[in-house]
């Protein structure tokens, strides 16, 4: 009922699935940074997630996870499992009453599965999509291969609900944590295509500037600025800023593009 990839790129992990299912975010994914990161669908088992992370940690690769896990449970032949740890080829496993059409592939860091698919070439699709783009950011890469999947076929039984997972050390909320995305999209006619708005809308927000494009905070930009923040009713950029969760594109000195360009709009965006 699921197609998903588990896949690292750098130092980051991170996972994206889709599915004819509700919240399927809060089912199939789980990651930790330095570690790896795991997928269970068809008849998932939730204890795959801890347990699979658990013996990452201690250094087994994921051939020998996957084998692990599944040895004692009695219904492995219900289950799809897709792992990728720090190092070398993740490993995807189907057990043989999986419902058609099931099955997966697996190479140098990443691992695809899927479930009640529309046929083979899903996860095909879903393979190309991932190996003709490694120069891209590995959220929006995952992203690009569920779409390739989802135009491929997808799941045969309809789309209902996507998720984005993906972890990097520090890069979380201010540097506070290690889960750089974290969207969900549970309920909707075009998962993937949300689940891509989200994404937009995620990294106009919590993205950092390109430094290349800092522009100086100085003479008639500095006077303009102030000008559009008191029209707005703020005492400052900084407050502007805090209010329309833009704290982390803030430079001292300088200012974003991006932060010039939504401040001279009026912010026209839904607030949360």
């Amino acid at each position: 009922m699921t197609f998903s990839i588990v896949a690292r790129s750098g130092p980051a992990f991170g996972i994206a699935v889709a599915s004819k299912f509700p919240a399927v975010g809060a089912v199939v994914p789980a990651a930790e940074a330095g570690v790896g990161a795991v997928a269970t669908q068809a008849a998932a088992n939730l204890r795959y997630l801890p347990q699979g992370l658990a013996l990452l940690r201690t250094g087994l690769q994921p051939a020998d996870v996957v084998a692990g896990l599944v040895a004692t449970d009695r219904e492995r032949a219900h289950r799809q499992l897709g792992i990728v740890g720090p190092e070398g080829p993740g490993v995807t496993y189907t057990g043989e009453e999986c419902l058609d059409w099931a099955g997966g592939t697996a190479g140098d860091g990443y691992a695809i599965q899927g479930n009640i698919l529309a046929g083979p070439e899903v996860i095909e699709a879903m393979e190309s999509a991932w190996l003709s783009s490694p120069e891209v950011a590995l959220d929006r890469r995952l992203v690009s291969v569920l779409a390739a999947g989802d135009a491929a076929g997808g799941d045969r039984r309809g789309r209902q609900s996507t998720a984005l997972y993906v972890v990097s050390p520090g890069a979380g909320y201010g540097g506070g944590s290690d889960v750089a995305c974290d969207l969900r999209v549970d309920d909707h006619a075009d998962p993937v295509g949300e689940l891509r708005r989200l994404l937009d809308v995620h990294e106009l927000l919590f993205g950092t500037p390109d430094p290349d494009t800092l522009l100086d905070l100085s003479g008639k930009l500095k006077e303009e600025v102030h000008n559009l923040v008191t029209a707005l009713g703020y005492a400052s950029l900084d407050m502007w800023a805090g209010v329309e969760n833009f704290e982390n594109r803030l430079v001292p000195g300088k200012i974003d593009p991006v932060v010039l360009a939504r401040l001279r709009e009026g912010d026209g965006r839904d607030k949360a």
